[in-house]
């Protein structure tokens, strides 16, 4: 049997910035059961602070997380569209867009999109 874990996104393995300052994602490891917290700044959109890291026309990745504050809007390449607040659980397929909603930054957990989210392609 494992035993407890205590980790801090405040010591993250890892911070990969958002193109303009826009946010980060942290990430933590702890021996194969990694997490992810983003913190997308107000005026963040995958196609513009994203989109440039990824290279690629959609975001990919398959979230599967927890909206911890803020809002965000996410539209489907098929023009499938949803909002998430807080409190919400999220499931997001590859092959989508999303931005900020409003004047707050929304923060998210994600334990499945993000081992290459925003990770400089090439």
């Amino acid at each position: 049997m494992a035993g407890l874990v205590s980790r801090s996104f405040d010591q993250a393995d890892e911070t990969r910035p958002f193109v303009d300052g826009k946010g980060r994602l942290d990430l933590l490891d702890a021996g194969g059961a990694g997490v992810g917290r983003s913190t997308f700044e107000p005026g963040w959109k995958w196609s513009e602070h994203v989109k440039p890291l990824a290279g690629t026309d959609s975001c990919q990745a398959d979230h599967t997380g927890y909206v911890v504050s803020g809002r965000m809007k996410v539209v489907m390449d098929d023009g499938e569209s949803t909002e998430f607040g807080p409190g919400d659980y999220m499931r997001v397929p590859p092959g989508h867009n999303a931005w900020v909603l409003g004047d707050e930054a929304c923060v998210t957990l994600d334990w499945t999109g993000f081992a290459d989210y925003a990770k400089p392609s090439g």
